[in-house]
């Protein structure tokens, strides 16, 4: 896999907080729940914030209730974790 910061392509990971669409979203409307706190997904792309090249954001498609995979979801790394017990503690408090 490529080494591409602090998760890799193919990483199964979690989002730490509700994720919401900024109205940006293929597919959702603004203000739409796209992936609830606790949901596992993969990482299958990596790049910067234009603005801030420092800053990094991960692709992720994350699983709906169907258990696909839904549309790739930009992302920065404090919104996720690959930690499944806080993964599994996230998704008790919904």
């Amino acid at each position: 896999m490529e080494d591409i910061g602090q998760y890799q392509l193919g990483d199964v990971v979690f989002c730490r907080e509700d994720l919401f669409s900024d109205g940006g979203l293929p597919g959702y409307e603004e203000g739409a729940l796209v992936a609830a706190a606790g949901t596992r997904g993969v990482v299958v792309q990596f790049g910067h914030v234009e603005a801030m090249p420092s800053e990094e954001i991960y692709l992720v498609r994350f699983e709906g209730e169907d258990q696909n995979l839904g549309l790739p979801i930009g992302c920065l790394p404090e919104e996720l974790t690959q930690d499944e017990t806080e993964a599994a503690s996230l998704r008790a408090a919904h």
